[in-house]
C-alpha cells in the first residue's frame, strides 16, 4: 500500500514540478530566483531516489539493478534521503526568508521585522537541533523525523507571520499571498502528519499494528505537498496569463469581453 502511495505521489509530483519550473521560465524565476533553485532540487533529488527506493519495494535481477544505480542506491538509501532533506529544508526556509523580504519591502520598520522573522527560525531550529541530535542513533530517521517536524512547526508559523503581514499591507500581492499560503498548508500537513507518524511508533512500536496511522500521517503529508505544488503552478500560471492580457490592447479587450 506505501509502495503504490508512493508511486501516485511521484506520478502528480514530477509533473507539477515540471510545470513550475515551465512557468517560471517565463519571467517569474528573476524574482523568485530561490524558489526556482528549491523546485528544480526538489525534482532532482526526487529523481535520484526513486531507483533505490523501487529496489527497496521490488526484488530487480542484479544487472537491471545495476544499470538503474540500484545496488549503490539501496545500501545507502538512508542516506540519500536524509542528505536530500538537509538540502531542501535549508532551501525552504529560504523561500520563506525571500518571500517575508518581498513581503517587508514597503514597511518603515522592516529592518526590525527581518530580523525578529529570519533570526528567531534560526535560534529555534539550532535549539531543536541540539536537543533531537543522538550520534548513537540506529539511523539519522531516529533523530532526523522530530527535527524535521519541529522545523515545519516552526516554519508553519514563520508562515504565518508572513501571511499577516501581506493581509494587513494596503497593497495586496495575490502572487505572494497564494506563495505563502501553499506554504502554510504545506508546513501545517507536514507538520500534522509527521506527529501522526511519530505517535503512532512510540504507541506500537515498529509493528504491523502501527502501519494504518503511519500510512495515514504519510497520506497527510503528501496530499499537502500536492496541494502547496498545484497552488504555486496555479500562481505563476496566473502571472503568466496576466502578463499576457497585459499586451492586448484597451480596445480589443474591452471587445473580448463583450
Amino acid at each position: 500500500m506505501q509502495f503504490a502511495l508512493q508511486l501516485c505521489g511521484y506520478a502528480v509530483g514530477l509533473p507539477l514540478e515540471l510545470l513550475i519550473v515551465a512557468a517560471m521560465l517565463r519571467g517569474p524565476y528573476k524574482r523568485f530566483p530561490i524558489l526556482f533553485a528549491y523546485t528544480i532540487a526538489s525534482f532532482l533529488t526526487t529523481v535520484v531516489e526513486i531507483p533505490a527506493y523501487i529496489e527497496h519495494y521490488i526484488k530487480i535481477p542484479a544487472g537491471i539493478a545495476y544499470y538503474l544505480g540500484g545496488s549503490q542506491a539501496q545500501r545507502s538509501r538512508a542516506s540519500f534521503y536524509w542528505f536530500d532533506e538537509q538540502v531542501l529544508m535549508v532551501l525552504l526556509f529560504l523561500v520563506v526568508v525571500t518571500l517575508i523580504w518581498h513581503a517587508t519591502a514597503d514597511l518603515r520598520s522592516r529592518k526590525l521585522v527581518r530580523l525578529i522573522l529570519i533570526a528567531g527560525p534560526i535560534v529555534f531550529a539550532s535549539v531543536s537541533f541540539l536537543i533531537h541530535y543522538n550520534p548513537n542513533a540506529p539511523g539519522p530517521g531516529e533523530w532526523m523525523t522530530p527535527w524535521t517536524r519541529d522545523l515545519n512547526f516552526g516554519s508553519a508559523i514563520l508562515d504565518l507571520g508572513l501571511w499577516t503581514l501581506l493581509i494587513a499591507s494596503r497593497k495586496k500581492d495575490r502572487r505572494l499571498l497564494m506563495l505563502s499560503g501553499a506554504l502554510g498548508i504545506q508546513f501545517t500537513g507536514e507538520a500534522i502528519g509527521g506527529a501522526i507518524r511519530n505517535l503512532a511508533v512510540s504507541i506500537y512500536g515498529r509493528t504491523q499494528q502501527a502501519r494504518p496511522l503511519v500510512l495515514t500521517g504519510d497520506v497527510m503529508m503528501m496530499a499537502a505537498d500536492l496541494v502547496c505544488m498545484y497552488i504555486w503552478w496555479q500562481a505563476f500560471r496566473e502571472a503568466r496569463a496576466g502578463a499576457l492580457q497585459a499586451l492586448v490592447p484597451p480596445g480589443r479587450r474591452e471587445e473580448g469581453t463583450t
